[in-house]
């Protein structure tokens, strides 16, 4: 996909949740939140990982920056200096020099600020844990300077997050995350909860920031359209697996896999760059299986329009298509 080494490569990772059981003689369940997943994150690219709620797409955010155990898998980051460095392995002591490489952006804008701090500690604080030998007066400058860049005005620094709109307390999350000039963002559906009229400021702002720091960037959300305008790279997620990736043009224009078929006609006709009879297909019927005993073969089974037996007995792996990208699906084949 790209010349350059991957800045991350997370190979066969799983993220398991285990539940506890109502009655105590009983062993509680599993929930695979994430099973088996891999792929890179290029240097000054952006991936978008796409899916339905409770694909999978949080869980990976959260441990690509140590939030979250890993159950297996690695997620091998190769840092500055060349040196790779399995994430999935250290302990929080060992993560601290990394913290400011890797940086992530939350979902709820508000929830995820202090209450009861101003704007300016707010987002100086990351400057004190991570640049302890800056003074005073240089955390004040660079928080003024980076929040003229995320379109705040200096007069913000003074007020608490319950004083802003959405939109501008988003602004926050990402001037706190870029403050410390990371070389990975990860936005993890950063948009999901404002207006769609904010949605499109804060979507630009992303893409200015990208291009201006060099970011390598991975973008979550649950809706294409919004994955579209940022991506280069889409990885579209069911149920904890990966059903479909490829270059972002490919993906909506060819793309092969039913369920990336269905989000696509799930797309406004505005926004769509398959062919109209494309679009007009159903949305899904079927039930989203049981977390905790997901079918024997493809997870997506229960839900697709081409199922047979086959799919009940394995699970596909990802293939090459077509179109240049992965899929996995037993009904496609290799170019």
């Amino acid at each position: 996909m790209n010349d350059s080494p991957p800045l991350l490569a997370v190979r066969r990772l799983k993220i398991h949740y285990p539940l506890r059981s109502r009655l105590p003689w009983r062993r509680g369940g599993v929930a695979r939140a994430v099973d088996g997943v891999d792929f890179n994150l290029y240097p000054g690219e952006t991936l978008g990982i796409v899916g339905e709620s409770g694909s999978g797409k949080s869980s990976i955010a959260r441990a690509l920056v140590g939030l979250q155990p890993v159950t297996s898998g690695a997620i091998e980051y190769t840092a500055a200096d060349g040196r790779t460095v399995d994430l999935a392995r250290l302990d929080k002591k060992a993560w601290r020099p990394l913290r400011r490489d890797i940086q992530l952006v939350f979902q709820d804008p508000q929830s995820s600020l202090n209450p009861r701090h101003r704007i300016g500690r707010i987002i100086e604080e990351p400057l004190k844990t991570l640049f302890p030998d800056l003074t005073r007066t240089e955390r004040t400058a660079r928080m003024l300077a980076m929040l003229e860049k995320v379109g705040l005005g200096t007069e913000h620094a003074e007020r608490f997050p319950h004083e802003l709109s959405g939109g501008q307390c988003q602004r926050v999350g990402i001037a706190r995350a870029l403050i410390v000039q990371p070389r990975v963002l990860i936005c993890d559906e950063p948009v999901s909860a404002l207006d769609v009229s904010v949605q499109a400021q804060i979507i630009n702002l992303l893409a200015e920031l990208q291009a201006e720091y060099g970011l390598a960037m991975i973008f979550i959300a649950h809706d294409l359209a919004v994955v579209r305008h940022l991506s280069q790279r889409v990885l579209v997620m069911y149920f904890g697996r990966i059903m479909e990736q490829a270059q972002r043009d490919a993906l909506f224009q060819q793309a092969v896999h039913p369920y990336t078929r269905a989000l696509l006609a799930a797309m406004p006709p505005d926004e769509l760059t398959m062919p109209q009879h494309e679009y007009a297909r159903p949305a899904l019927q079927g039930e989203v299986p049981n977390p905790l005993s997901p079918p024997p073969g493809c997870v997506f089974a229960t839900r697709c329009p081409m199922a047979d037996q086959s799919c009940n007995r394995a699970m596909p792996s990802l293939r090459r298509v077509a179109h240049g990208g992965y899929a996995a699906c037993h009904f496609v084949g290799t170019p």
